[in-house]
């Protein structure tokens, strides 16, 4: 099992979800989130003042899925989250990290089943 943590541009949620639909991925957790990377914030004017904005909004989604999954949900999120043909700074990254154990709190099922 593992727990794919990815982080994506607000705009690309509803094409990652497609994509994810596509791969039959329908469980997910979707947290709104700020940061920056590369991006370092982007500066703007307001009322004849310039500012930096440091954080900038981004969509945190949490999957668990089975290792049967994770390659299609990281080909899914790619695809959905990528901007244009080659992408751009700031599409978002993808962790995947071990996923000890999962349960199911309504039947207590355990492991692969609870997911």
């Amino acid at each position: 099992m593992k727990l794919i943590i990815a982080i994506i541009q607000p705009s690309r949620l509803e094409a990652v979800k497609e994509a994810l639909t596509e791969v039959e991925v329908f469980r997910l957790t979707v947290m709104d989130c700020q940061g920056f990377g590369r991006q370092k914030g982007q500066t703007e004017v307001y009322r004849g003042h310039e500012f930096t904005i440091n954080l900038l909004r981004k969509v945190q989604l949490q999957i668990a899925v089975n290792e049967e999954f994770v390659e299609p949900t990281i080909d899914a999120i790619l695809q959905g989250g990528r901007t244009g043909d080659k992408g751009e700074v700031g599409d978002g990254k993808i962790f995947v990290l071990p996923l000890e154990d999962c349960i199911r709190i309504r039947t207590g099922e355990r492991g692969t089943e609870a997911i």
